[in-house]
């Protein structure tokens, strides 16, 4: 795809850079795997905000995206590669005879390619298998964590993870992340790198954009009072003073927030990026 820069017309223009998104089908979504959308401005299921900073943005329409690959020993077509304004990643629509799905687009997919989902199938881009079949070295992602769950890791852009070895009922797996776990063998995988690799290098350039995004402004803590944050306060201006905490005096940089104990076992290094 690759990145698109500006002239310097404006000061936002001047650091602004873009994902090219011309070979992109240009049409509407598919109306049959779509829904509408409401925007919860960052609240969850109980109506309160977790997630501050959230609210307004452009209207979406939801694309109802297949992560559990369930669609068995059917091979599809790829009819075209989509824009989803949900997520990082771009989607293709994958035609079978008697049915449509999206699936999150691998990078080197491309129209009128066929895919099929089965428990062992070829190693090509696109196709989804048990991860206990998938070949040592072998790229993947939308990688399930229970068997039938649908994918959880690595479905941003560009993500992927790396099958290390085999060990009795499960798989080591290497993430991006430099984590190193193991994956039940009958969960589903699918081969080869998420789709639109560059989203990394893209640059908003103006706060406009932070908005349709849904994403409102962030005042720090240390221009506060003391009432409103454990940063705040001072004569003149301070850095703080003390360890960066949340409003509520949470640490808030290498504070071990994990709290899910049983699935450790599962993981065997956390080594973390330098």
């Amino acid at each position: 795809m690759g990145l698109i820069t500006y002239k310097p017309t404006t000061p936002s223009f001047r650091k602004t850079v873009k994902i090219d998104r011309s070979q992109l089908f240009k049409g509407r979504p598919e109306k049959s795997l779509i829904e509408d959308l409401q925007p919860n401005s960052g609240r969850n299921n109980t109506g309160k905000i977790t997630i501050r900073h959230r609210s307004g943005g452009h209207k979406k329409k939801y694309r109802l995206v297949n992560f559990k690959r369930n669609t068995f020993d059917k091979i599809g077509t790829v009819e075209r590669i989509e824009y989803d304004p949900n997520r990082s990643a771009f989607i293709a629509l994958i035609n079978y005879q008697d049915l449509k799905e999206y699936i999150i687009a691998p990078s080197d997919l491309k129209i009128d390619d066929k895919v099929i989902s089965s428990s062992k199938t070829e190693i090509s881009s696109g196709n989804a298998m048990k991860i206990k079949n998938i070949p040592t070295g072998t790229s993947i992602h939308n990688i399930e964590l229970k068997p039938g769950a649908g994918g959880k890791l690595c479905r941003s852009a560009g993500s992927f993870a790396q099958v290390l070895g085999k060990q009795e009922k499960y798989v080591m797996v290497k993430l991006s992340s430099r984590e190193t776990r193991l994956v039940h063998g009958e969960c589903m995988a699918t081969i080869g790198v998420v789709s639109n690799q560059d989203n990394k290098n893209k640059k908003i350039g103006k706060a406009g954009i932070k908005r349709h995004l849904g994403i409102r402004p962030t005042v720090r803590g240390v221009v506060m009072n003391p009432v409103d944050h454990p940063h705040g306060g001072g004569e003149g201006r301070t850095s703080g003073g003390r360890h960066p905490s949340t409003p509520w005096g949470m640490k808030t940089k290498g504070k071990k927030t994990r709290r899910i104990k049983f699935t450790s076992k599962m993981i065997i290094s956390r080594r973390a990026k330098k």
